[in-house]
């Protein structure tokens, strides 16, 4: 396993942002970085060679849960891992499934083992629990992997809050111990909520478990977006500065550029592409949305820098 794989190489002196390179089995990814989500080993409407050659992606993600369900993870690993599968030979990460499960509500059955759910796809009956979603992440093979957190919806009480922090915590524990390819980067992920000790606890003790990276987990869940800010403002300077810093599922343009000023790394988000598929287009004059009847005959370019 590589045991420091983050390189600092400057540090601004006004804000916390950085940049770096993170040391991965199938290259280097230079931080700060943004990774597009290719949910069932597949970033929508772009092919390898676009991701690589034109929107110049060095690091995309998949999605464990969906991977799993299918066409399972086996018939992944048979095919020689997700880079074969994919026809991608850069790096990859894999989040660990807990997002999309615990998202299921009255599907999921959660105890201190795993998680219990029925398929979306058919209704068959599955459970992850963090050494199964350890299992399925090794047979895919991504680069970096996640452990099995649980994700609460937000708002929520403290109390729930803090039982969930405290099982993602034992939940951490298990997939280090569980987690035996070391090939791959298992970073672990922060939780608690909007409550500033529930996140410090968590930082801590899972600092103590001991991870190559880590992740912020558990934001843009359903709270007020000042809320968001303010507690990733409070967690990220937790983090271990020699290690990277990934921030899950949040990726607006103004959240990037908040991320990066509190020392964020990396970034994932499906919303580039699922707004691209739906008509709305990020621009530097601002969001277009190309279905309006009037750019009906504007035939300029969609951003006046891209030409």
């Amino acid at each position: 396993m590589i045991e420091s794989p983050y390189t600092l190489i400057h540090q601004d002196k006004a804000t916390a942002a950085r940049v770096g390179k993170l040391q991965t089995a199938h290259g280097v990814v230079n931080t700060p970085i943004f990774m597009p989500v290719g949910t069932r080993g597949t970033v929508k409407a772009c092919t390898p060679q676009m991701l690589s050659d034109q929107i110049q992606a060095e690091i995309i993600l998949a999605n464990t849960y969906h991977l799993y369900l299918r066409p399972g993870h086996e018939i992944v690993r048979e095919a020689g891992g997700l880079h074969a599968f994919m026809g991608w030979q850069h790096p990859i990460l894999t989040d660990s499934g807990g997002f999309q499960v615990f998202s299921l509500g009255p599907l999921r059955t959660i105890t201190e083992e795993g998680v219990a759910f029925r398929s979306t796809i058919d209704g068959t009956e599955h459970f992850i629990s963090p050494e199964r979603s350890i299992e399925i992440q090794n047979a895919l093979g991504a680069d970096i992997i996640m452990a099995f957190d649980e994700c609460p919806a937000l708002p929520n009480d403290y109390a729930y809050l803090k039982n969930s922090m405290e099982m993602t915590l034992r939940w951490a524990a298990r997939c280090k111990e569980a987690h035996q390819n070391s090939n791959q980067l298992l970073f672990g992920i922060v939780q608690g909520g909007m409550e500033r000790d529930l996140r410090r606890a968590s930082v801590e003790d899972t600092v103590s478990i001991g991870f190559p990276g880590y992740a912020i987990g558990g934001l843009s869940v359903g709270e007020e977006k000042d809320l968001m800010y303010e507690t990733l403002a409070y967690t990220a300077p937790l983090l271990p500065a020699e290690k990277p810093r990934y921030l899950m599922g949040v990726g607006t343009p103004e959240d990037l550029v908040y991320g990066v000023r509190c020392g964020i790394d990396m970034f994932d988000c499906v919303m580039p592409t699922r707004n691209a598929r739906n008509g709305s287009l990020f621009t530097t004059t601002g969001i277009v949305r190309i279905r309006n009847a009037k750019y009906r005959r504007d035939f300029s370019p969609l951003d006046p820098e891209c030409t």
